[in-house]
C-alpha cells in the first residue's frame, strides 16, 4: 500500500497492551476533517432524531476513530465517512437504551425503513422519518463524489442493518457460536462500505466472496477488541435497562467457562492474539498474489491498519474510559 495521506505514530507514545501484533499505528494528516464530519452528524442527530446529551462517539484526544482506522482515506471523503460513522455510533447508543422488546423492534423498523429496499432512494417526503432523511442526505453527498462506490457502500450498509438487527435477539452460550455473529455486529459489511468508498477501492464481483472470507479473521479481531474495551460500558448499559445478559465476548466467556471478569478478559486477549496472527498471515500470503486484484489486496492491508487504529483508539477514547 502507498501512504499518501497518513503518517506513522511513534510507538513509544501510545499503549497497546501487547495486542497490536506489531502492526504500526498510522493517523490521517487531515484529522480536522473527521472532527468536522462527526460534529455535523451530532448536530443533525440533535435536530432531527433526539437529544444526544452525554453522548461520546468517535472523537478523541489524541486519537479519533476514523483518522486512525482509515488513515489512507482520500481527504475529500474523510468528512463524509466520519459523518456516517458517527451516525452509526449514535444509532448504536440509541438501540442499547431500549429495554422493552416492542421499543427495540420499533426502532429497528425505522432503521430498516431507512436502509432497507429503499436505501438507494434519495427522495424524502412529509412521511419520511428522521433516520431516512439523514440516510438520504448521506447518500446524496456520497453520490456527488463517487456514484459507483457510493451505491456499493450503501448496499453493503443496508445489508449490515438487516443482519445486525437479528444478532442481539438472544444471548450466546459459547464463544464458537458468538464470534460469527460478532463479526456481523462489528460491521464487516459497514466497514467494507467505509473502506471501499473512503479509499476508492473496487472489489470485482467475482472476488467478493473470497474477499469477505479472507477478511473474516480481521473482523473477528476487531470485534473482540471492541468487546474487551467496551465491556464496562456495555455492562453498564445492559444493567441500566434491566437485561440479564450482555452481547459481549466477556459475558459469553464468563458463562461458558465459569470464570470471573479478569480471567474472561485474559482469555479474550488470547483470542484477539489468535485472530490478529491469522489475519496477518492472510495479508502476507496475498500481498503479492497476482491472481488477486490490486484493490482486494489493498483492502486487506487497510484492515490491518484498522486493527491497530481501533485498538489504540479503544484504549484512549472517552467513549469507554469513563466506565
Amino acid at each position: 500500500m502507498n501512504f499518501n495521506y497518513s503518517r506513522e505514530i511513534d510507538p513509544s507514545i501510545y499503549e497497546t497492551h501487547g495486542l497490536d501484533g506489531g502492526i504500526p499505528l498510522r493517523i490521517h494528516k487531515d484529522q480536522h476533517l473527521e472532527f468536522k464530519g462527526a460534529l455535523r452528524a451530532q448536530r443533525d442527530w440533535d435536530k432531527h432524531v433526539g437529544n444526544a446529551d452525554g453522548y461520546k462517539g468517535g472523537l478523541g484526544d489524541p486519537f479519533s476513530f476514523i483518522s486512525v482506522t482509515v488513515p489512507e482515506c482520500i481527504p475529500d471523503r474523510l468528512e463524509l465517512i466520519s459523518y456516517a460513522n458517527e451516525f452509526a455510533f449514535l444509532y448504536d447508543d440509541k438501540m442499547e437504551s431500549f429495554d422493552l422488546r416492542k421499543d427495540f423492534e420499533r426502532e429497528t423498523t425505522k432503521m430498516l425503513d431507512a436502509f432497507g429496499d429503499g436505501a438507494l432512494d434519495r427522495s424524502v417526503n412529509a412521511k419520511s422519518g428522521p433516520e431516512k432523511r439523514l440516510q438520504a442526505q448521506m447518500l446524496s453527498e456520497m453520490m456527488a463524489i463517487d456514484p459507483v462506490r457510493a451505491t456499493t457502500s450503501m448496499k453493503a450498509w443496508a445489508r449490515f442493518v438487516q443482519l445486525a438487527s437479528r444478532t442481539r435477539s438472544s444471548p450466546f452460550e459459547c464463544l464458537e457460536e458468538y464470534v460469527p455473529s460478532r463479526v456481523i455486529d462489528a460491521g464487516e459489511l459497514i466497514w467494507f462500505g467505509t473502506l471501499t468508498f473512503g479509499m476508492a477501492l473496487t472489489i470485482p464481483d467475482d472476488e467478493h466472496e473470497i474477499c469477505m472470507e479472507m477478511a473474516r479473521s480481521g473482523y473477528a479481531a476487531l470485534g473482540l477488541t471492541n468487546d474487551l474495551f467496551s465491556w464496562e460500558k456495555e455492562k453498564h448499559d445492559a444493567m441500566r435497562v434491566g437485561l440479564d445478559y450482555v452481547f459481549n465476548a466477556i459475558w459469553v466467556i464468563m458463562k461458558e467457562r465459569s470464570v470471573n471478569e479478569a480471567e474472561a478478559k485474559r482469555i479474550c486477549c488470547l483470542e484477539i492474539h489468535k485472530y490478529v496472527s491469522v489475519f496477518q498471515q492472510t495479508v502476507e500470503e496475498t500481498k503479492h498474489n497476482p491472481c488477486l486484484s490490486k484493490d482486494l489486496r489493498t483492502y486487506l492491508e487497510a484492515i490491518l491498519y484498522s486493527i491497530s487504529g481501533n485498538l489504540v483508539w479503544s484504549i484512549y477514547c472517552p467513549r469507554y474510559r469513563e466506565f
